[in-house]
């Protein structure tokens, strides 16, 4: 033990700006889990005929009446913002949660708006295999990530109609995971912009938002700061400074990234209307469109009885939750059989949806060899599958999982 202690943190160390040890505790372990080609692939088919249909029924969803909005639990503040459609795509990085069944993948969730997990797929899974002897499944996704963020405030900046705009990447600075990927994301951007922490942004109401010299903003990069934070964001006095900023965007004061339209895939009751469109067979999917629903989608509602009426296993989670927090499984009769101790969503509506076991692997790590739950987290870039990898943990994951590599046998 102790050797893979001295060589994980021998090798670590020499990457920069990136975050081995989260919460005082082993994140990124040196170890590499492998897979093959041909599961690669797999992969990156589910996730794009995954976000096929998700990006297909955001649109559905821009049309429908406030009131259906409401109540699939969209924040009544952000209901005239998630219509808004300032970029081509609906999300520019999103990430899939999936789960590897017998047969094929099942889609969890989606990430559209405030991803993590981009540096360590995108750049550190790479090297962590290349130093076992493997080839990395997500080689060149790097050149595509950088060339989507680039793409993006070309875009922004167009829906503008800003000629040089001044772009900004932000994040919560004493957020080590935060600051590093936008940091990250910010050099493969590549051309003029600046980094300033989220507290040193200035707002003026209905004119624009303000780095610490004066200078208006014309572009947000947020990679990490969530749209249902920042509705509740207030300063010292009190001015809900979030709806200040929704604002500039709505009136194209300011623009961000990702777009408002990530925020509307967000919710995961769009997985219930998912669910309940291919239920019905209604014909806003295609028939190839209902058999890949239905390959990868798991049945998802907005309330608990039809797995009750049925007697099948369920997991009960927060629409706007994220990391695991405020989840619940039931077993077929109703019973919670396990929970997530943090419950900061208990005050925000949820989804229920089948539940399904995690697959488990052995890997190394500081304690020892360890059995976990793998997670499969898949990126969507400009809405075209992208870099994969695995977190391993509990049967709920959470902040506390390990970023395990993965390498091509």
């Amino acid at each position: 033990m102790k050797n893979y202690k001295a060589n994980r943190e021998g090798f670590y160390s020499g990457i920069k700006n990136f975050w081995p040890d989260l919460y005082g505790e082993e994140y990124a372990l040196f170890d590499v889990a492998t897979i093959d080609q041909g599961e690669a692939e797999t992969i990156r088919l589910c996730t794009n005929r995954v976000g096929r249909i998700f990006f297909k029924v955001s649109e559905l969803l821009r049309n429908i009446q406030r009131d259906t909005l409401s109540e699939l639990g969209y924040p009544v503040e952000t209901l005239n913002f998630i219509r808004l459609k300032t970029l081509n795509v609906e999300s520019v990085i999103a990430r899939l949660d999936l789960i590897k069944t017998e047969s094929t993948y099942k889609c969890i969730e989606i990430n559209s708006d405030t991803p993590t997990f981009v540096k360590e797929l995108f750049s550190v899974n790479g090297s962590v295999a290349s130093q076992f002897g493997f080839r990395n499944p997500n080689e060149g996704m790097e050149d595509q990530l950088a060339r989507a963020v680039r793409i993006a405030v070309a875009a922004a900046a167009n829906w503008l109609e800003e000629i040089e705009p001044y772009v900004v990447f932000t994040a919560h600075e004493d957020n080590v995971e935060d600051r590093n990927t936008v940091l990250y994301l910010q050099d493969l951007y590549g051309l003029p912009s600046r980094f300033i922490p989220l507290d040193k942004l200035r707002i003026i109401p209905g004119t624009g938002l303000y780095d610490q010299t004066g200078r208006k903003i014309d572009i947000l990069y947020r990679q990490t700061f969530p749209i249902e934070s920042l509705i509740m964001d207030e300063d010292e006095l009190g001015n809900k400074i979030g709806m200040w900023l929704l604002e500039l965007v709505k009136t194209k004061k300011l623009a961000i990234i990702n777009p408002p339209s990530a925020f509307l895939l967000q919710n995961k009751a769009v997985q219930a209307v998912i669910w309940g469109l291919h239920e019905d067979n209604d014909p806003f999917f295609t028939k190839e469109e209902h058999d890949w629903i239905n390959e990868y989608f798991l049945p998802t509602y907005l309330e608990a009885e039809p797995f009750l009426t049925k007697q099948v296993p369920f997991v009960k989670k927060p629409i706007f939750g994220r990391e695991g927090d405020t989840v619940e499984i039931y077993s077929s009769t109703g019973k919670l059989i396990m929970e997530e101790k943090h419950k900061n969503y208990n005050d925000v509506p949820a989804i229920y949806q089948q539940y399904i076991e995690l697959p488990t692997v052995i890997y190394n790590s500081e304690k020892g060899k360890q059995k976990g739950h793998v997670l499969t987290g898949s990126f969507l870039v400009n809405g075209k599958s992208s870099a994969l990898g695995y977190r391993v943990g509990g049967q709920i994951t959470n902040n506390l999982s390990c970023f395990l590599p993965v390498g091509l046998s």
